[in-house]
């Protein structure tokens, strides 16, 4: 029986998966649900991937994905060009103008704090009001 990409389950959708890479989207999955315990996961079909949708008010904020490809997994992060990366660790510089993305190619490193701080601030971004988001854009032009 087919079904449909609307009323996916990520576990389906991860299904499609070779066993490495489902582990280590599963891997994500579960470091994602645990920092942000409130958000709401759920098959984006268009795009293929699990995205993750945090409350703001009396609506919800899309902030963050788990992306299994062939040969690794994206953490992604909606607002990416926005978010504060001491570290540096973001990728996607170049390749898109406000998606950035850690890639992963094993289990391991998925669970860090350095990987916890960028989801949490991902949230942080997403539910900041479009004016603020501005600011940080224009003050990020300027530097």
């Amino acid at each position: 029986m087919m079904v449909a990409m609307e009323s996916m389950t990520p576990e389906e959708l991860l299904a499609r998966c070779d066993d490495r890479m489902r582990a280590v989207a599963e891997a994500l999955r579960l470091v994602v649900r645990a920092t942000l315990p409130d958000a709401i996961e759920r098959v984006r079909p268009g795009w293929g991937l699990i995205g993750y949708d945090v409350p703001n008010g009396r609506r919800t904020a899309y902030c963050c994905f788990v992306w299994a490809e062939p040969a690794h997994v994206h953490l992604g992060f909606e607002h990416g060009v926005l978010m504060r990366d001491q570290r540096g660790m973001l990728q996607g510089r170049g390749v898109t103008k406000r998606v950035r993305w850690l890639t992963f190619t094993g289990v391991r490193g998925t669970n860090t704090a350095a990987v916890r701080a960028l989801i949490h601030e991902s949230a942080r971004v997403a539910t900041l009001s479009r004016d603020e988001r501005l600011a940080i854009a224009l003050d990020r032009e300027l530097d």
